[in-house]
């Protein structure tokens, strides 16, 4: 096989870049997270707050890993960055907490989350079997029926369309962006122009509602709205296979997150200007879990009970473009691991037909199948977005470190409003660490273990690598 064959191919244009963010960050966060936001605020002018601060912090993130996506056009992102700053412990430790949990994880919870959404149009049954036991202090209700069994089909259905080539996988999630945000697009002019009973008023707070209980609540609402603004990374994890990457990665990474956030706040607007407040505090949340999500109330507004149809159509249209997307990125880890040698060596295979990281591609879609298996939607995202923020904020520093270890490297991108950006960034991402630890010890806990055990792991092909070195 020639050097040629072996490389990946420079395909994504400038729009499959806004796509790639857009994409993969809109799922069904923005769909689903604003109930518990509500709970844990007690206003909606505080929700609105919390969707900004989220989306600032996302966006100051995407800055600075712009940067470093400029200098570094090659596949596995923040593993790179790591490796070039940290070394090889530091960037292995990342794409293990990726592979073994985060990215694989996400997934799964995606794929779930599409397969409760089109139960809703088609009815899936219930559950074959199912067990309550209790794990790391938490009790967990472990279920197998057909909601796993499609969730499981969707992963191997969209690691397949991204076998066959990078360009196939860019164009359908160009595809799904455009019709995710049409759907998104019509919840919010239908709330706003056509509601029923809509108004300003409904943005005032009831008397009797909980109130806040101080800064902890305020970062337990942003980790749940960080969720929904997950996956701006995952653009630089394709670099890789981006046309004139140091113009298109960062141009792709601010433009696609200023179109989320702008998304996101208008949406969040639109469902407290359709409904009166207790309406939304009692949609779809674990404290509400019969209730329609937030998305489905605003919608029977104005459509009636067409509404939760739409709803659920746009549920899983916004689902399968995040999940394409984060098929596509993230298989890039363990391809850039494998390359280094630092994980099994097929994986750093380019397929000859394809130019894709095929292998990699069928290696996290069976994980991610056995994470689908594990648990619930919030169950396997709540033991993700602990483990990211971590290494966000380690990643981000990169940037200086960086600037001070290559400050002759060539930067087409700097970040913008350097150091203030980055440092605001790291220092917020450690700030919500430490509050998650202290909110949700027991899934603290769980990432760190997680993370740990990727150290014997990480020896194991150190060695290897240096055997084969001799």
């Amino acid at each position: 096989m020639t050097e040629h064959k072996q490389t990946l191919k420079r395909a994504l244009t400038l729009t499959d870049c806004v796509s790639v963010v857009v994409g993969t960050v809109i799922g069904t966060g923005v769909f689903l997270k604003s109930a518990l936001m509500a709970q844990q605020l007690g206003t909606p002018a505080l929700v609105l707050l919390a969707w900004l601060a989220a989306g600032l912090l996302s966006l100051a993130g995407a800055l600075t890993y712009a940067e470093l996506g400029a200098m570094f056009p090659r596949a596995g992102g923040e593993y790179v960055y790591l490796g070039k700053a940290y070394g090889d412990g530091a960037a292995f430790l990342y794409g293990w907490m990726q592979v073994a949990v985060a990215a694989t994880g996400g997934i799964a919870a995606i794929a779930t989350g599409f397969a409760i959404f089109l139960s809703a149009l088609v009815p899936l049954g219930g559950a074959w079997v199912e067990r309550t036991f209790r794990l790391f202090g938490q009790e967990v209700h472990w279920q197998l029926g057909m909601t796993q069994v499609v969730a499981i089909a969707a992963i191997v259905l969209f690691s397949a369309i991204n076998c066959v080539g990078v360009r196939l996988g860019g164009r359908v999630q160009s595809a799904l962006t455009g019709a995710k945000v049409l759907g998104i697009a019509v919840i919010v002019f239908g709330a706003f122009l056509l509601s029923r009973g809509a108004g300003w008023s409904n943005l005032s707070t009831p008397a009797g509602t909980p109130r806040w209980s101080g800064a902890q609540s305020f970062g337990a609402a942003m980790l749940a709205a960080l969720w929904a603004y997950n996956g701006w990374y995952c653009l630089p994890l394709v670099a890789g296979e981006v046309e004139r990457p140091q113009r298109n990665v960062p141009r792709g990474l601010i433009a696609g997150m200023l179109v989320v956030l702008a998304v996101y706040l208008l949406t969040n607007l639109s469902y407290f200007y359709a409904l009166p407040f207790g309406e939304v505090l009692t949609a779809n949340s674990t404290a509400h879990p019969d209730a329609p999500p937030v998305a489905a109330k605003a919608a029977l507004t104005f459509l009636g009970p067409v509404g939760a149809g739409f709803v659920a159509v746009a549920f899983i249209v916004s689902t399968v473009g995040a999940l394409n997307g984060a098929i596509l990125a993230l298989s890039r880890i363990p391809y850039a691991m494998a390359r280094d040698g630092l994980f099994f060596k097929p994986l750093g295979d380019v397929s000859e037909r394809s130019r894709v990281p095929a292998r990699a591609i069928i290696f996290q879609g069976a994980w991610a199948s056995v994470l689908a298996l594990s648990g619930t939607f919030d169950q396997i995202s709540t033991y993700t977005i602990f483990a990211l923020w971590l290494f966000f904020g380690v990643t981000a520093t990169s940037v200086f470190v960086l600037r001070r270890k290559m400050p002759d490297a060539e930067r087409p991108y700097r970040t913008l409003g350097y150091p203030v950006v980055p440092l605001l960034f790291v220092l917020v991402a450690a700030w919500l660490v430490v509050n998650t630890i202290l909110t949700s010890p027991v899934e603290s806990a769980v990432g760190l273990l997680l993370i740990a055990l990727g150290l014997p792991v990480y020896f194991y092909f150190k060695h290897g690598r240096r055997r084969g070195a001799h």
